[in-house]
């Protein structure tokens, strides 16, 4: 009897090694909830059709429109040309592929590490990962010429027994994207059940109820339920993180396989990893910051998630650094001239010099701001090195793909490339199309994963005073 009147404040740990809160202010089970079914339960506020006006004409006009003219018409309205066949087409397609790859590491490997203040932040980054993927994928389709005949690209039977050619790239990445899409889509989906039941039983309409109880497939919570949930969500979260490092290294070795100087790199699948992830997170700075004020979140998306985020992403910028370095380095001990001379003029010649510039500065230097708390504190600061480390990543695939091509082997070949209208519509649309997508998930499902910030609230665990230990 004695032992149990001890009070319960003594088994707490110290001050220093608490977990710090996932929600602020001793929020509790019932107004989370509430708090994170509010926004697809409510009145779209008016900043919602800002937003979402422009970027559906962007998906459903802009997009459409470009993609119908140059398939009737043929490539040749893109700026591509003899050497630079790859422009805008392939630079867009690998950004792309980058601004994905950190929702899957955030949510897929931080999970598996039990790291729980991703709970808050996950679900906004897998919904970038999904609609990432869909615009990635779109570019490999168009890009071959012959759109309608895209589907020899897949092993299917046909009339003549012509197989695809398994040794091509272009093979590769129709597996690895069309995978990770798969993936990426399932694991999305599957964190949303629980949620979906949530939405189910609070619906006040027969149609919401009846699309979420669709949707939810019958969740009921039950032990049996969370038993089959939490293996499959462990499978998944192995799949996904593999396929981090897959799918950017294809990607990379879609250009090392060549022998083109500046392209044929061991270093390359790496390169385009840290590269995918570094893009990736500068996405996320840039559609977090602004929803969690807008969504009125600031309890559940703290400053410490926002601070968390800074320096994965200052970690990245470090080891995309060491990465140039290496390159630079590698360029100049081969020997080789050709590779030293597209090296040199990526920072000194007289047509892309800028591109090498911004890759370097943004990409590197400006990155570095993220060691100063005050920087990670201040998230309009933050949210403009977001932006900018996008542009810095962009240009990173320019400098690549363009920069490699627009001076071959025969200086009789040399050639300059710009972009044409159609090229720079195209990627417009797809911008547009990816934040309309995202708009849409944020209006009608929860941004926040209602189950999963749940279980990592001290009222989860009956061995912590606020818990069942207290009751």
């Amino acid at each position: 009897m004695a032992e149990s009147a001890i009070n319960l404040k003594t088994f707490t740990p110290p001050a220093e090694l608490r977990r710090a809160p996932i929600v602020l202010n001793n929020r509790g089970s019932g107004w989370l909830t509430d708090k994170l079914s509010s926004f697809a339960e409510g009145k779209t506020p008016l900043w919602w059709w800002i937003m979402f006006v422009p970027a559906l004409l962007g998906a459903t006009v802009l997009l459409p429109a470009m993609l119908i003219y140059q398939v009737s018409t043929g490539v040749g309205v893109w700026g591509n040309n003899q050497p630079v066949a790859w422009g805008w087409d392939i630079i867009n397609f690998v950004w792309w592929v980058g601004v994905a790859h950190a929702g899957t590491l955030i949510s897929a490997m931080l999970f598996l590490t039990r790291q729980h203040w991703r709970t808050t932040i996950g679900r906004a980054t897998e919904a970038m990962t999904v609609f990432a993927v869909m615009m990635a994928g779109l570019y490999p389709a168009i890009h071959v010429g012959r759109v309608w005949f895209a589907w020899f690209l897949f092993p299917i039977p046909n009339s003549n027994a012509i197989w695809p050619q398994f040794r091509s790239p272009l093979m590769w990445d129709v597996f690895a994207v069309n995978t990770y899409l798969v993936v990426s889509i399932l694991f999305w989906y599957l964190g949303l059940i629980p949620d979906l039941a949530v939405l189910r039983d609070r619906a006040t309409t027969r149609v919401r109820k009846f699309i979420y109880g669709f949707l939810a497939m019958g969740w009921t919570g039950s032990a049996r339920h969370w038993h089959h949930y939490e293996k499959a969500y462990v499978v998944l979260s192995g799949l996904c993180t593999l396929l981090v490092f897959t799918v950017s290294s294809i990607v990379g070795l879609d250009f090392c396989t060549s022998q083109l100087a500046g392209w044929h790199a061991t270093i390359f699948p790496l390169y385009f990893v840290v590269g995918a992830v570094y893009c990736g997170f500068g996405m996320v700075l840039v559609l977090l910051i602004p929803l969690r004020k807008l969504c009125h979140l600031e309890e559940i998306i703290t400053p410490r998630h926002m601070d968390r985020i800074c320096k994965l992403t200052l970690l990245s910028s470090l080891a995309i650094a060491y990465i140039y370095v290496m390159e630079y380095f590698i360029a100049w001990y081969s020997g080789d001239p050709y590779e030293r001379w597209v090296f040199g003029h990526r920072l000194f010649g007289h047509t892309y010099w800028y591109g090498g510039w911004i890759m370097l500065v943004v990409n590197v230097g400006l990155a570095q701001l993220l060691w100063f708390k005050r920087t990670r504190q201040n998230l309009k600061l933050v949210f403009a090195i977001g932006v900018l480390i996008n542009i810095g990543m962009w240009f990173e695939r320019f400098v690549i793909i363009v920069g490699s091509l627009y001076q071959d082997f025969l200086p009789a070949n040399w050639g300059v490339y710009f972009p044409t209208w159609v090229d720079i519509g195209t990627y417009l649309g797809t911008l547009g199309a990816f934040f309309m997508m995202y708009l849409l998930f944020i209006k009608f499902l929860p941004l926040v994963a209602i189950a999963e910030v749940k279980g990592a609230m001290p009222q989860a665990d009956p061995h912590h005073p606020l818990g069942g230990a207290k009751q």
